[in-house]
């Protein structure tokens, strides 16, 4: 095989100008991989084994900064309910409980701890709309993801201040001082997430499927997409990294330590994020802002849809679901002389956008499956509170979720969805993401059935949170079921929804749709908001009960709805790419051929 050539950066800024955004054809060194030539056949694509290429470097270092990030968020997010829930301990400044003791501080109640920790998980998740905004109309995701990182730090330092012994002293204080910390640290949290997983994405550079033979003689076929699928993978196994340290760190730090700890140890891990993304920065491949797409897409939907409404309800929907709506709104379809100023895109721009639309509305359901996830950090604490939990922190048991998923991601993406594909079955998206609903049904079926023994064998039947009530002689390890099958669930709907988002997303919208998939959870909580009364006893048999009921409905209508378009997931993937860039339209021969000249040293590196 051909030596593989590396990228030339010139020792400069490896970014992709406006013009460089089109796919473009990749050239190797061996000419009998020129995409020309080198794409499967028919036959091959029936016949070959799919494999993933080889992930670059600098994907590993983005990784990195999002265990960072994330070790700091769930490290304090992680003590968020004892810390409102729970009463000062006797004897303690600080808020740590030690051996005997419930760690606490402000002593609100269940029912504060959980709207706090839900109003946490909605604003956090519903800054990514304007994050990915930014990103994609003003900065580009290099420049928002450093000015977000600015905006958590300060959130950070503020929680540390609100845990200070002489501010928790005063409750309203440091409630006060608390909030105004989630908000500012949400705000910079909802700007990292929905720019970081499209930059680790677009690290990989190669958009077309290839056929390759291994060093064993095997013909593969290097598939772009699971290529992407298993650097989503990784990511969120890096994730799930940072989450399990820093939880678990945290869970002790505030046990032994006290609060401030738990809040000043993630502020400092949190330092390395912009340290990295700065050593780094020369190396990252960093998508400009497109500063018109946006409005432009919006554009061409009010286009398509005239004639289409109707007062008459059924009427309407017939109208806009008769497959016509995308098509007649492609320039080729639209007479020079009747072309608004605006459409200087092409038609395969209008495909893009159509598929993004449809990469939507799959995440619309997502709002259920998430109610089931968001138990982990508040009821399913406070359930663990209740139990024998053997002298460990009652939220340490929650920690179960990310080692779990450190050990299955490897397995899936190693064992279980190779074995799938030799065995002929194409374990795609869509399939995937309903059983990801499904398993968040059996999870919730779980923790219902364990509350209800909690309520049988507690001293004080359905009053098991009282203060003054023993624990259930139930052992906490009870959990774990529940914890395990929310991983499984992840890996099928959370890390597929990462994938699909970026697969299906315009060339130059990916931080947008991105964030359509993460708002999502902050709609899930806005839903948990009306469950709120149903998150304390005698009731909390109900609370669980309702989530799987509600995620199964999610689980039956998302297939049904979706069947279709899931068998168009070869086709989709495979659109032919547009050369509308967004500032200043489509590019020109000329550009193209300039862009052609300057990537042709670019090769990708083949497994």
């Amino acid at each position: 095989m051909a030596e593989v050539k590396s990228p030339k950066t010139d020792g400069g800024d490896l970014v992709i100008s406006h013009q460089e955004a089109p796919a473009v054809p990749v050239y190797y060194d061996d000419k009998d991989f020129v995409n020309e030539d080198g794409t499967p056949t028919e036959e091959e694509l029936a016949t070959l084994r799919r494999v993933a290429g080889q992930v670059p470097w600098t994907a590993y270092t983005i990784a990195f900064v999002e265990l960072c990030e994330r070790f700091s968020y769930y490290g304090v997010t992680q003590v968020f309910t004892n810390f409102v829930q729970q009463p000062l301990p006797s004897n303690s400044v600080t808020g740590a409980g030690r051996i005997v003791q419930q760690s606490g501080a402000l002593g609100l109640g269940q029912r504060t701890a959980t709207s706090i920790t839900q109003f946490n998980q909605f604003w956090a998740y519903l800054m990514p709309l304007f994050g990915a905004y930014v990103a994609d109309r003003y900065w580009g995701r290099y420049k928002t993801i450093m000015v977000s990182i600015a905006f958590a730090m300060v959130g950070h330092i503020l929680l540390v201040v609100c845990a200070i012994p002489s501010v928790i002293a005063t409750p309203k204080a440091s409630l006060g001082v608390m909030i105004l910390g989630i908000i500012i640290m949400g705000g910079g949290t909802g700007g990292f997430k929905s720019n970081i997983s499209p930059l680790i994405a677009e690290q990989y550079r190669q958009e077309k499927k290839e056929v390759v033979t291994l060093p064993t003689g095997e013909k593969v076929i290097v598939d772009p997409i699971l290529t992407i699928s298993r650097i989503f993978m990784y990511f969120y196994l890096m994730i799930n990294v940072g989450a399990l340290t820093g939880q678990i760190s945290m869970v002790y730090a505030e046990h032994y330590v006290g609060f401030y700890l738990s809040y000043l140890l993630p502020t400092v891990m949190f330092i390395f994020c912009p340290l990295i993304m700065v050593i780094c920065r020369k190396k990252y491949v960093r998508t400009p802002a497109t500063y018109s797409v946006l409005s432009r897409s919006m554009q061409l939907m009010a286009f398509a849809s005239r004639g289409k409404w109707s007062i008459n309800p059924v009427r309407t929907y017939k109208n806009l679901t008769d497959g016509s709506f995308w098509e007649n709104a492609k320039p080729s379809k639209v007479p020079a002389n009747e072309r608004p100023k605006w459409m200087t895109f092409d038609d395969q721009w209008v495909d893009e956008v159509s598929r993004g639309i449809k990469a939507c509305k799959v995440f619309l359901w997502y709002p259920l499956y998430w109610i089931t996830y968001n138990q982990i950090n508040g009821n399913l604490t406070s359930q663990a509170a209740v139990m024998d939990t053997k002298g460990l922190p009652n939220d340490i048991l929650s920690n179960l979720n990310p080692f779990s998923l450190i050990i299955l991601i490897p397995i899936f993406d190693l064992v279980l969805y190779p074995g799938l594909r030799k065995m002929g079955f194409n374990f795609t998206p869509i399939k995937k993401i309903t059983f990801g609903f499904i398993t968040g049904v059996l999870a919730m079926i779980w923790a219902a059935v364990l509350q209800y023994h909690i309520y049988q064998k507690s001293p004080c039947g359905y009053d098991a949170a009282n203060p003054d009530c023993d624990p259930a002689p139930i052992n906490v390890w009870a959990q774990t079921g529940a914890f395990v099958l929310i991983a499984i669930s992840e890996i099928f709907a959370s890390i597929t929804g990462l994938e699909y988002a970026f697969t299906k997303a315009p060339s130059n919208m990916k931080s947008l749709v991105t964030s359509v998939f993460l708002v999502m959870s902050a709609f899930s909580t806005a839903i948990g908001f009306a469950f709120v009364g149903l998150a304390n006893d005698p009731l909390l048999v109900w609370n669980y009960t309702v989530a799987a009921i509600l995620a199964a409905l999610g689980a039956f209508f998302f297939w049904i709805q979706f069947r279709e378009l899931d068998k168009q997931e070869d086709e989709l993937n495979n659109l032919a790419k547009t050369t509308f860039v967004g500032n200043g339209g489509p590019a020109t021969e000329t550009e193209l051929e300039a862009a052609n000249a300057r990537r042709s040293s670019l090769v990708i590196e083949k497994p």
